[in-house]
């Protein structure tokens, strides 16, 4: 269990109800239903079990996951498609490599064929249904940038966070990145971002793609911070702790006619003691 530093999230006023069109609708039926979105924090990062490893790391500010980050990946992702109500239709992903190395995971997991229960990696995946689901790379669901999240050693030293996308992407199966995805952030935030600033880019990035596919359930893979600030905001509680892969389980009200779509607020799902995540 890793417990975060950042302590009281500030208030956040709720959004406003959205209004969005849908791309490929010409039925002038109403039509009602839920959107849902799980809010994921990645796996185990090797920099919190072994200290060492910073020492002789090349990027020491991107951890990747330990094989216990992985297999506690898979799982959930197993829990996920087994357990939650509805299917997912998309994920979005932060760029870091312990987020990637986390939804690879829960993509193979929501994707098998087969489900196996004995299964405990992606390596165990025999066979990948690859119409199941799209996946995308998103910047605006990165770590914060501060020195509250990053120590400032081992911040690169022009203060720029660089990824190599299809390296990231080459990680998911073949066929199931969505390359015409219009990202919420088309470029990395700024180093020294505020807790506000922060929190204002989580909450962005939730609205403007959840309005994007008001149809498709949505499942983002981020850090402590980002499920943080979601939960904390739309429950109005105070979040004390994330464990790694926990999830929050968000959904609105979407009526669509005519073309135009009208989504209500959010409302969290997850309740005490679940999914990882500790309240007041």
């Amino acid at each position: 269990m890793f417990t975060l530093t950042c302590n009281i999230l500030p208030k956040v006023r709720r959004p406003t109800i959205i209004r969005a069109t849908l791309e490929s609708s010409a039925n002038s039926n109403t039509t009602d239903g839920y959107q849902n979105i799980l809010m994921m924090r990645h796996g185990d990062r090797i920099d919190q079990v072994d200290p060492l490893w910073l020492d002789t790391a090349a990027r020491p500010w991107d951890p990747p996951l330990v094989h216990d980050g992985m297999v506690r990946a898979f799982r959930t992702g197993q829990r996920i498609r087994s357990q939650i109500r509805f299917t997912i239709h998309r994920v979005f992903v932060s760029p870091f490599i312990r987020c990637v190395q986390t939804a690879s995971e829960v993509v193979n997991a929501l994707s098998a064929v087969d489900l196996d229960p004995s299964a405990t990696t992606s390596k165990d995946v025999l066979s990948i249904d690859k119409s199941k689901l799209k996946v995308s790379i998103e910047f605006g669901l990165s770590e914060m940038l501060n020195t509250i999240s990053i120590k400032p050693e081992i911040v690169p030293k022009d203060r720029k966070f660089e990824f190599l996308i299809s390296d990231l992407e080459s990680m998911f199966p073949e066929g199931m990145v969505d390359h015409n995805a219009v990202p919420a952030y088309k470029e990395m935030p700024l180093w020294g971002e505020t807790v506000q600033g922060c929190t204002d880019r989580y909450l962005s990035v939730v609205n403007t793609l959840a309005d994007q596919y008001p149809s498709e359930n949505l499942l983002f893979v981020t850090h402590g911070e980002g499920v943080r600030t979601t939960f904390a905001t739309y429950k109005e509680v105070e979040v004390y702790d994330i464990e790694y892969c926990a999830c929050a389980e968000l959904r609105r009200h979407v009526s669509s006619q005519g073309g135009s779509t009208k989504a209500g607020h959010f409302e969290v799902i997850t309740r005490l003691g679940q999914s990882g995540i500790k309240y007041h």
